[in-house]
């Protein structure tokens, strides 16, 4: 059966690369009046933001999951305030975004003003994003051990034993 909490690992990475990308690309846009670079920031924000509200989601539910104690509990929540400020950055921006396009402001200052906030919002995503991983990989978070417990150690000692009398 699956397990809604692998939903979480597997989208989280998409928000990142596409939110940095699209800060990337809304650089070019801003530094060199590039109009091409102005779409497909403005595509890339939009699209990173939905993943954002996905990651979001599924990591609340990924979360319900965890027995939180002690520095995992500290962890749980380091992650979860900085996914929320991520969240709200990247909202945000997008919607200021959309604003300045629809409202034909998208020119001189606003741009810098979007932009700076892009970047904060690409920053927070980092930050969340280097949490996340030290869930992972520091405190062993979701991760399931298989210390090969299934394993039936006389079919392994019996295959090892004739593979050295074949090797001689």
């Amino acid at each position: 059966m699956f397990d809604t909490t692998h939903i979480h690992p597997m989208i989280v990475h998409f928000p990142i690369a596409l939110l940095i990308v699209g800060f990337i690309a809304e650089f070019i846009n801003v530094a060199f009046k590039k109009e091409f670079f102005g779409k497909a920031g403005l595509y890339l924000l939009i699209l990173g933001t939905l993943g954002v509200i996905a990651a979001y989601i599924s990591g609340n539910i990924a979360g319900d999951g965890l027995t939180e104690a002690g520095a995992l509990k500290n962890a749980i929540e380091t992650h979860e305030e900085a996914a929320v400020v991520s969240l709200w950055l990247m909202i945000i921006a997008s919607v200021l975004r959309i604003a300045f396009v629809l409202i034909k402001k998208y020119e001189g200052a606003f741009k810098w003003i979007a932009l700076l906030l892009f970047f904060a919002g690409v920053l927070s995503i980092a930050r969340t994003g280097y949490y996340g991983g030290e869930l992972v990989f520091k405190h062993a978070a979701g991760v399931q051990f298989n210390l090969g417990s299934s394993v039936n150690f006389n079919d392994v000692e019996s295959n090892s034993a004739t593979a050295e009398k074949e090797s001689e």
